[in-house]
């Protein structure tokens, strides 16, 4: 596929599985991301630039540099997220809480808010709203985390009928438990709250999908792909899960 693709969280995990995809179909890939190191590991052929989500001047000057050097943009995968904290709603500190919105919730709505008037000006576009699984059954222990991925399938689908009429897509997908090192630290946190092991947790998730496995960053980013190309030009306001077919969502062990 040709376009120009915006990818932010997209030097490491499931965003930088989605820029070497899209990278192999043919687009060009602006990576956006808080790491500095992750950043400094892309290849060279790809645009890169440090860029909180969360700040909307810092997210401004992003769209007015992608503006000056592409004229445009194609396709934005808004995937920047945190976990936030793991613990009961009433041990969760209202700063934490505030900043688990801030870039989940709010970075994508600062990422579509300023890429809209691009594609809207082209007459054309796609956008990708990395959800979760979380966002559409709960997520005991991480309030926070399944606030904002709730409200990002909101987000998703409300720009999907606001943007419809200019040729712009939108929807989200919603990832379950992917292996890497994100996932790790939420095994390892969890095991501690709920006085398990972590292999004890990661066979709950595992056992809670109807396929016994975790995802890879590559499963996600293969539905990214489909739905920014051509063969999916009529499909928008969907939320697709990739997790394995939760049947699930809170197994005991």
């Amino acid at each position: 596929m040709s376009g120009r693709v915006l990818i932010t969280a997209g030097a490491s995990g499931v965003g930088r599985a989605m820029a070497e995809a899209f990278d192999a179909a043919g687009a060009q890939v602006w990576v956006a991301d808080v790491d500095h190191q992750a950043l400094s590991d892309c290849p060279d052929h790809w645009r890169r630039c440090e860029v909180n989500v969360a700040d909307e001047a810092e997210v401004a000057a992003l769209f007015g540099e992608i503006e000056a050097e592409w004229g445009g943009v194609d396709t934005l995968c808004a995937n920047a997220g945190i976990a936030g904290p793991t613990a009961l709603v009433e041990d969760v500190a209202l700063e934490d809480w505030r900043l688990c919105l801030a870039v989940n919730l709010e970075g994508a709505f600062l990422c579509a808010k300023y890429a809209s008037p691009l594609m809207k000006r082209q007459g054309s576009g796609a956008v990708v709203i990395t959800s979760s699984t979380a966002g559409q059954y709960g997520y005991p222990n991480r309030a926070p985390y399944a606030a904002a991925k709730w409200g990002m399938i909101g987000l998703a689908k409300t720009l999907a009928m606001e943007l419809g009429p200019h040729g712009i897509r939108c929807n989200a997908i919603c990832p379950g438990a992917v292996e890497g090192p994100r996932m790790e630290g939420v095994l390892h946190r969890e095991a501690q709250a709920k006085g398990m092991t972590r292999d004890e947790v990661y066979a709950g998730y595992a056992s809670g999908t109807s396929m016994g496995r975790f995802v890879e960053g590559r499963d996600i980013a293969n539905m990214a792909v489909f739905l920014a190309s051509d063969a999916a030009r009529l499909v928008s306001g969907q939320v697709i899960a990739v997790d394995g077919h939760t049947v699930n969502p809170d197994p005991k062990v």
